[in-house]
């Protein structure tokens, strides 16, 4: 290959790994209900298709929409859109038209689906969902890079994000909340996000957290970031500023 391929080729690269940080077009986990009974009929879909196009028409104002479309028990989905609290509306709108597509092409037939990506989530099903805490759908990430000391490192996490869990669970109409902490190391700081959708109670959404928040020694101790993402919440911490302008 010539040199002025390959760098067209590195440019392109780099470009299709900034587009994905910035739109967040790779999702981080997605599930499809996989039960007989779970199986969507004709008119549900319509329900459905109907209610995503209004939900993510609303979400981008907000960073967040819910709603229930349907005339019978049978045939009435429930959905929700959560746009992470740091991104713009264009970039809400757009992971969440993302999302209805990507979950409508990998669970065509599924009455119970969610799909997570960076900027934000969306799921639905057939079952009133709204006001409980998701326990069942959840990732877990982490950065492979451990930290020099991780008990300290531990402490202070836990000490960021339960002071961000509570004020986003407290202090924001957005159930949102991101900060930041100095370490004693010197130089290094340490960046965190806690975020809840809104369907919750302010109690539930801080239960949420802390359960997230109490999963990190299990899944990520002494690493250097990490987030916890589910259904209703997550967490993020890292050591670098990740927050979006």
């Amino acid at each position: 290959m010539s040199s002025s391929r390959l760098t067209s080729s590195l440019y392109l690269l780099a470009f299709a790994l900034l587009l994905q940080n910035v739109l967040g077009t790779d999702p981080l986990f997605s599930r499809c209900s996989s039960t007989t009974n779970s199986t969507a009929t004709s008119s549900y879909k319509t329900s459905l298709s109907v209610l995503m196009g209004s939900i993510n028409h609303l979400a981008p104002a907000e960073g967040f929409a819910l709603g229930s479309l349907g005339q019978t028990n049978l045939d009435r989905p429930y959905g929700l859109v959560l746009c992470r609290g740091d991104v713009s509306s264009s970039d809400c709108r757009t992971c969440a038209v993302i999302a209805a597509r990507e979950i409508r092409k990998s669970c065509p037939n599924s009455k119970r689906a969610i799909i997570a990506y960076d900027n934000c989530l969306l799921k639905y099903s057939d079952t009133d969902f709204f006001g409980q805490i998701d326990d069942e759908n959840k990732v877990y990430m982490w950065n492979v890079n451990n930290v020099s000391n991780p008990v300290l490192f531990h402490e202070k996490t836990v000490e960021l994000l339960s002071r961000l869990a509570t004020k986003a669970s407290f202090n924001s109409t957005k159930l949102y909340a991101a900060g930041e902490m100095d370490l004693p190391e010197g130089s290094t700081k340490l960046y965190g996000m806690a975020h809840c959708t809104r369907d919750l109670s302010s109690a539930d959404c801080k239960k949420c957290l802390d359960g997230a928040i109490g999963e990190l020694p299990r899944v990520a101790y002494g690493k250097q970031g990490a987030r916890v993402v589910g259904g209703s919440c997550m967490v993020i911490y890292e050591i670098y500023p990740f927050v979006k302008a």
